[in-house]
C-alpha cells in the first residue's frame, strides 16, 4: 500500500502525480475510517464503579453490591444486587448522562460516580 517496495519508481512527473493523487484518496479514506472508529468508540461501555455494602446487619460482610458501568457518555446502567439469608435481589436501572430516572440509593450512586471518575 504506502510503501510497497514492489512498485517501481515513477519515471515521469505525470506518474509521480498519478500516485500522489492516489495517497491522498487512500489517506483520505483512512481518516474518515478513523473517524468513523472514533464514533462509535464513544458508545462503547468504558467506565467501571464497583461498590461492596451491607444492606442487612444481621447477615456479615459486604456481600451486597451496585455495579455501574458507562460509556464517554456518562450512559450505560447500574445493577444492584442485594444479598440476604432467604434470598437474593438484582435491580438493573439505566444511566443517561451520570443521572436516572429511577431512584438511586446510596451506593448506586456511589458506584456511579467512582465510574465517571474511571
Amino acid at each position: 500500500m504506502f510503501l510497497n517496495k514492489n512498485k517501481k519508481v515513477p519515471e515521469t512527473p505525470k506518474e509521480t502525480l498519478k500516485r500522489v493523487e492516489k495517497l491522498e484518496k487512500e489517506i483520505e479514506e483512512a481518516n474518515k475510517a478513523l473517524k468513523e472508529i472514533k464514533e462509535k468508540g464513544r458508545k462503547n461501555l468504558q467506565k467501571v464503579g464497583v461498590v461492596r455494602f451491607n444492606p442487612f446487619k444481621e447477615i456479615g460482610g459486604d456481600q451486597s453490591f451496585s455495579i455501574a458501568v458507562l460509556d464517554e457518555n456518562n450512559s450505560g446502567f447500574v445493577i444492584t444486587s442485594h444479598y440476604g439469608r432467604e434470598s437474593n435481589r438484582i435491580y438493573a436501572k439505566p444511566i443517561k448522562e451520570g443521572k436516572s430516572d429511577y431512584v438511586l440509593s446510596k451506593e448506586e450512586g456511589q458506584a456511579i460516580v467512582q465510574a465517571m471518575n474511571s
